[in-house]
């Protein structure tokens, strides 16, 4: 059993940053892939990014790619995800959500087999 724990929302202003952390309860290095989904408002939860277990490989949607980025710590047992460049679209619940089955269809939310509390983010116009 994992537990996942993610931190680091809040209130920015559009333009502003922020960094979200996830930690594991367990060691999640090379056997997990970790990735952040959002769920805003009357909306679906959708895929944000995610990084493999080793880090050597990394995805993000195109809706934040190029002000998002994912990493993670294993020695920490923590991934993150720097938020640049923040729009009030970006306004969601931000989930973490760690998985042993994920290597290709990486936006497939059932693929993924443990999940954090969430965290809000909201974005000021």
């Amino acid at each position: 059993q994992v537990q996942l724990v993610e931190s680091g929302g809040g209130l920015v202003q559009a333009g502003g940053s922020l960094r979200l952390s996830c930690a594991a309860s367990v060691r999640t290095n090379s056997r997990y892939a970790m990735g952040w989904f959002r769920q805003a408002p009357g909306k679906e939860r959708e895929f944000v990014s995610v990084i493999t277990g080793s880090a050597a490989y990394s995805y993000t949607a195109d809706s934040v790619k190029g002000r998002f980025t994912i990493s993670r710590d294993n020695a920490k047992n923590t991934v993150y995800l720097q938020m640049n460049n923040l729009k009030p679209e970006d306004t969601a619940v931000y989930y973490c959500a760690a998985s042993s089955r994920v290597y290709s269809d990486f936006e497939n939310e059932a693929l993924y087999d443990y999940w954090g509390q969430g965290t809000q983010v909201t974005v000021s116009s």
